[in-house]
């Protein structure tokens, strides 16, 4: 399906973090990251910005999506027809 088809620019499609989050709170009661949400758009193939706030240390440990929240991620990207 080609997005002329549908009646809506690619903005429109798009939700945003704070929309993301709220449908999976709403959803699923749990809360979710910024950071959990972008790895998993990543995943799904869907670009993201760039992190301008990275650490300084060499070592930093970037904690990981948990599969729970990764699946509740995943219905909002559907949700909003983003995946």
């Amino acid at each position: 399906m080609d997005l002329d088809e549908l009646d809506a620019t690619a903005a429109e499609t798009k939700a945003t973090y704070a929309e993301i989050k709220e449908y999976v709170l709403k959803e699923y009661g749990l809360k979710v990251s910024s950071l959990y949400i972008s790895q998993i758009k990543r995943k799904c193939g869907i670009e993201v910005g760039e992190n301008y706030n990275l650490s300084k240390k060499e070592d930093a440990r970037v904690p990981q999506c948990p599969p729970e929240k990764e699946e509740a991620i995943r219905a909002a990207l559907k949700y909003y027809a983003m995946i």
